[in-house]
């Protein structure tokens, strides 16, 4: 009885799969390259400069971020509030006493014309595991993050933005009370906010050509998705799925870059391993924008998650795509 439960189980999560599967055809670099040669490309061209840019700074210059190296969670703080500060943004910080002192999520808010008290969030964390330089994870977020607030500046939305740097992502606080993203959620869910949903921002920078170079929590994933690292996944909740499959319609219509989508149980290993798991917990539509990390990148929470490592061609991709979703979501 209990092999009949247990394999009755893993037939609904199949299911569950590949009924979300969004699969596109999975480009080649080379092939992907040419498909943008010709192409306008000076926008391009600024995003993917600034995003080099920031993971340069957080990662190569700044360096390991971890909770107990405060001055340099400073630094990137600061950083972070100087660039929000550049584009014309108002700063605010919410800081809060953890383990080893006061930490700060920083955030700014791009106010809606048609509904200004419904606010879609999108959020990154700054901070690393101790030791770790942190390019993937997550100074390409934050960059990403950064840059998307500079594009929307000036475009007119229906709803409200708040873009959002969390701190504190990392264990030891990770799935605790005091994870940036938590007392940031239950602050909102405390004022009674309108949210739409949350976009994570996770780690969207490494991709690979070669194949069978990415890895699967489950091995029958496989059957059912690219098994070369050269794409970017949306990833939710069930409850979450609507909110996914709407963003993976605005963002298709920006890029053409290969994307994959999952609903699945949390239970997954995975699948909450970031802040939008705080926003799950206070009852909000939540996903994750990824490149599944550990299971496709070797230097994940190593000395190697350098700057050099970064795919800055394909993450400006993300950042366009991105882009064109946020926009379908918060416009009637």
């Amino acid at each position: 009885m209990r092999f009949i439960k247990g394999t009755v189980f893993l037939l609904i999560i199949f299911v569950s799969f590949f009924y979300n599967t969004t699969s596109d055809f999975v480009f080649a670099h080379d092939e992907y390259s040419k498909k943008r040669a010709g192409q306008p490309g000076y926008m391009r061209n600024s995003i993917r400069n600034n995003l080099e840019k920031t993971v340069h700074i957080l990662a190569g210059e700044i360096g390991s971020r971890g909770y107990v190296e405060t001055e340099e969670l400073k630094r990137a703080g600061e950083y972070i509030k100087s660039e929000f500060s550049s584009y014309g943004y108002n700063v605010s910080i919410q800081p809060y006493d953890a383990k080893n002192g006061t930490y700060e999520n920083i955030f700014v808010l791009k106010k809606g014309k048609k509904n200004p008290d419904k606010i879609l969030v999108i959020g990154a964390h700054y901070d690393t595991v101790t030791g770790t330089p942190g390019a993937d994870d997550n100074a390409s977020g934050i960059a990403a993050l950064l840059e998307l607030a500079r594009l929307l500046f000036d475009e007119p939305l229906d709803m409200s933005l708040h873009f959002t740097a969390f701190t504190l992502e990392e264990p030891p606080f990770f799935r605790s009370r005091k994870q940036g993203s938590y007392v940031y959620a239950e602050s909102l869910h405390q004022k009674g906010t309108d949210v739409e949903g949350m976009i994570c921002l996770e780690s969207i920078g490494y991709f690979s050509d070669k194949p069978g170079s990415q890895m699967f929590p489950l091995a029958f994933f496989r059957y059912i998705y690219p098994t070369t690292g050269n794409f970017i996944t949306f990833v939710s909740d069930f409850r979450s799925r609507g909110f996914l499959n709407r963003a993976m319609t605005g963002f298709k219509r920006g890029t053409d870059f290969p994307v994959e989508s999952i609903s699945a149980f949390s239970i997954i290993p995975g699948v909450d391993f970031s802040d939008h798991r705080s926003f799950w917990k206070f009852g909000y539509d939540a996903f994750m924008v990824t490149d599944t990390a550990f299971y496709r990148n070797p230097n994940y929470h190593e000395a190697g998650d350098v700057p050099e490592t970064v795919d800055y061609e394909r993450m400006t991709e993300v950042v366009v795509g991105l882009k064109a979703a946020i926009e379908g979501l918060t416009n009637y």
